[in-house]
């Protein structure tokens, strides 16, 4: 478990930026000493992975654009997958520490369309009425849920087969959360609002990123004129569509130039950048560096990064 005092985001976006977080292991867990902020709180941020959160010490105030909660020490909760909040420690508040699961849905759901995901998976992070889900010792069906999560933290890297008992442990802490959820996953409406939408649009964006897209192509994905589309990046993520999905594309160009020997062209089409000199010209740009560089200055380091398969030929953006 890895002490945090800062959040970092992805160039351009309110995405955090999940630092040791790989495809081959997406998950991650940590100690955010909330107090040792800057300014005392955790600013406006969202990430793709779930997370599952216990309150180690003090007060912790969790806003999220629907919710304003507050977990004493010994709470704790779930928070939904592209769901944005905030947390900061409740005034008079000292040494707030928080503990941290945050992964990928795909760690328990395995593959894409899986009947795991399609049963369990999928109804949670689509659920419109559930971007954060609290959990209260003093509540008989919450507390058992609050053990899981702390003592799954217990569980030594060291050990003989850690990421299969970590994965066991989360997905029976899943279960009893989908069994605990179920009255508000049974209530869902029809109509999708703003962040079942938002959801739409990004899963398309990871699910494609290396293809050809356009704006039409995403408002599409959720049922959205290209207008609505445009606003809802806006208004939620503050960026557009197409400087989000340069971004996310960006992302995965530094995954596969850290934990590759794929040539620079073969990645600069890959994450749906293109050619090798409008690959260049764009990451440069963003990232004050070119890709060999950032590949020779990543390779150079001891990350846990794994070689990626890519395949397939992709186009920019237009």
């Amino acid at each position: 478990m890895k002490n945090i005092q800062s959040i970092q985001f992805h160039p351009g976006t309110r995405e955090e930026l999940l630092p040791n977080y790989t495809s081959d292991f997406p998950y991650i867990s940590s100690r955010a000493h909330i107090d040792k902020y800057h300014d005392r709180f955790v600013p406006w941020h969202w990430h793709r992975a779930v997370e599952l959160f216990y309150i180690e010490s003090g007060i912790l105030e969790y806003d999220t654009p629907k919710n304003h909660l507050i977990f004493p020490e010994g709470c704790g909760g779930f928070v939904n997958s592209n769901i944005l909040h905030t947390t900061k420690p409740q005034p008079g508040s000292c040494h707030t520490v928080q503990l941290l699961h945050i992964f990928d849905p795909s760690f328990l759901g395995g593959a894409l369309g899986s009947r795991i995901e399609q049963t369990y998976i999928f109804p949670i992070i689509h659920a419109s009425s559930l971007d954060i889900l609290p959990l209260y010792p003093d509540t008989p069906a919450h507390k058992d849920i609050l053990s899981q999560i702390r003592d799954a933290f217990l569980i030594s890297e060291q050990e003989c087969g850690y990421e299969i008992h970590l994965r066991e442990a989360l997905s029976h802490i899943w279960l009893d959360l989908y069994k605990l959820a179920l009255p508000l996953l049974n209530g869902e409406v029809e109509s999708l609002p703003s962040n079942d939408r938002m959801g739409l649009l990004l899963a398309y964006i990871y699910d494609h990123y290396a293809e050809k897209i356009g704006v039409s192509d995403l408002a599409q994905s959720a049922f959205l004129s290209e207008r609505e589309c445009y606003r809802m990046f806006q208004t939620i993520l503050h960026t557009t569509p197409a400087e989000y999905l340069k971004n996310y594309r960006l992302q995965i160009a530094c995954q596969l130039l850290s934990g590759s020997t794929e040539s620079i062209s073969n990645i600069g089409y890959a994450c749906g950048l293109g050619s090798g000199s409008h690959f260049g010209k764009v990451f440069r740009e963003t990232l004050g560096c070119t890709p060999l560089q950032y590949r020779l200055k990543w390779q150079d380091r001891d990350k846990p990064w794994h070689n990626t398969d890519i395949h397939g030929t992709s186009h920019p953006l237009s």
